[in-house]
C-alpha cells in the first residue's frame, strides 16, 4: 500500500512538474543586442514566411515589443498613387517567443515556428 502511495505521489509531482515547465516554455520576448546579421535574418524569415515578398523592417524592430505588424503594401497607378477604394487586407502579425534557449519567430496566422539562430532574445 505505501509503495502504490508513494508511486501515486511521485507521478503527481512529476506531472505538476512537467504542467508548469509547459506552461513556462513558451514566453514573449524582444531582440537583445541586434545586429546586422540578426537583421538580416529576421528580413529574410518574414520574407520567407509571406512567400518570398520582400519586406522593410526598422533597425529596431523586435527590440521593445515582441510582436511584429506586416502591412500590405497598397494598390498604386502607374504614375505611383495610391488607388482608392483598394484594401490592401490585414496585416501580418508575427510574434517572438523565448523557448529555452530558443528565440522563435511565430507567424500567427499559419503558427508556424521560425528559429532565429543568428539573434538573441531575451524573455520579457
Amino acid at each position: 500500500m505505501r509503495g502504490r502511495l508513494a508511486a501515486l505521489c511521485l507521478a503527481t509531482m512529476h506531472l505538476a512538474a512537467c504542467a508548469s515547465s509547459s506552461a513556462q516554455e513558451s514566453r514573449a520576448a524582444i531582440i537583445v543586442d541586434p545586429t546586422p546579421a540578426s537583421h538580416a535574418e529576421l528580413v529574410e524569415i518574414v520574407s520567407t514566411a509571406l512567400h518570398g515578398v520582400p519586406v522593410t523592417l526598422a533597425d529596431d524592430a523586435l527590440t521593445v515589443e515582441s510582436v511584429l505588424l506586416i502591412e500590405r503594401r497598397p494598390a498604386r497607378d502607374a504614375g505611383g498613387q495610391r488607388l482608392d477604394g483598394r484594401d490592401p487586407g490585414r496585416p501580418e502579425r508575427f510574434h517572438l517567443v523565448k523557448r529555452g534557449r530558443q528565440c522563435l519567430l511565430i507567424h500567427e496566422r499559419t503558427g508556424t515556428p521560425y528559429s532565429l539562430t543568428a539573434t538573441q532574445c531575451a524573455a520579457r
